[in-house]
């Protein structure tokens, strides 16, 4: 076979082959092992230091107050500083609004720590209704969210709105002012308690009456002392003991317990025999009076001592968190504030511990 017959044959063969070659000369090679460069470990991220405080709030509007190095701030839910601790004191929210001092002096700052009405009182207390009760040279007046003063500071003593009215006192006797400062009730009494269900509780002369929001009494009642009004009832005691009316001045419930208090979820706390139990508006025990202490119902939950320990029980009187605490505070918000050999956190209805015991 001549050259030329075998160049058709060849040549194809040749050129694959060169190809091959070339694909193979430029394809990378894996390293081998010595060349193989060993990875760096990652260093790892430093741990952020925890804020070590004190809290010494309770929940109001998904903020609690906080100490820390003697100044007060805030935290949230999620146990996170919203507001930092550069006051010298700080008080729980109300109406999107906060009192702090700073320097000696009271003012107010909002959710971000704005502050929002100047720290230029002597005292200042929590907005109620819209108003602020305010101290300047030992006289009290109010001042609305712009921190415009609304009612001058002219009384000796002043308390929060309820219901529209304010307690004030002069010379001694107390009265009731509304919203523009018009004294509606005058200052006669030698007690006042707020208005709670439209009527208040005075005290004239050794004796407790109640009166409307034109001064008018409503109930003169024979009683030795009395509270206010909630769910329609009032604790009232007697010769020592104490039991509850209406608010026509009936006696629904007789006096015949140690002590009380109101009413508050359908249940009242009452002692019998120096134990504690809840009966409802008809007067039945519907929790016996098996309990050390406790607190009124909050949230559908009631605090309650054993052994010297504190938990929470339900409206049946089943313990669903145990009795295992120092001292508990009512359920705000959701969550309950605990203490723990001087230390506190809160717990959720579970008793799950959602901002830590420190």
């Amino acid at each position: 076979m001549t050259l030329r017959r075998l160049l058709p044959i060849i040549l194809p063969v040749l050129l694959i082959s060169a190809l091959t070659f070339r694909a193979d000369a430029l394809a990378p090679k894996p390293p081998s092992n010595e060349e193989a460069p060993t990875p760096k470990p990652k260093p790892k991220p430093k741990p952020k230091p925890k804020l070590k405080f004190t809290i010494t709030g309770d929940f109001c509007e998904n903020l609690v107050c906080v100490k820390h190095k003697g100044k007060y701030g805030y935290i949230d839910k999620s146990c996170s500083i919203v507001i930092p601790c550069t006051y010298d004191l700080a008080l729980d929210f109300k109406e999107g609004l906060a009192n702090i001092d700073l320097n000696g002096k009271y003012g107010f700052i909002d959710k971000t720590g704005n502050i929002v009405i100047p720290c230029k009182y002597d005292y200042a207390w929590p907005f109620s209704e819209g108003l602020a009760c305010v101290k300047i040279n030992d006289k009290h007046g109010f001042i609305d969210k712009s921190g415009s003063i609304v009612i001058p500071c002219e009384y000796d003593n002043a308390y929060s709105f309820h219901e529209g009215l304010a307690i004030i006192e002069l010379n001694g006797r107390s009265g009731f002012i509304d919203k523009t400062g018009n004294i509606v009730i005058p200052c006669k009494y030698d007690y006042a308690w707020p208005f709670s269900e439209g009527l208040a509780h005075v005290e004239l002369n050794g004796k407790h009456i109640f009166i409307d929001k034109s001064g008018n009494v409503v109930i003169s009642c024979k009683y030795d002392h009395a509270g206010s009004f909630h769910e329609g009832l009032t604790q009232v005691e007697l010769k020592d003991k104490w039991g509850f009316i209406d608010k026509s001045g009936n006696l629904v419930i007789p006096c015949k317990y140690d002590d009380v208090w109101g009413f508050s979820e359908g249940l009242a706390k009452v002692k019998l025999n120096d134990k504690w139990g809840f009966i409802d508006k008809s007067g039945k025990v519907v929790i016996p009076c098996k309990y050390n202490e406790g607190g009124g119902f909050s949230e559908g939950l009631a605090s309650v001592r054993l052994n010297g320990k504190e938990g929470f029980i339900d409206k049946s009187g089943n313990i669903v968190i145990p009795c295992m605490y120092d001292h508990v505070w009512s359920f705000c918000e959701g969550l309950a504030k605990v203490f723990i050999d001087g230390k506190c956190g809160f717990i959720d209805k579970s008793g799950k511990v959602v901002i830590p015991i420190n």
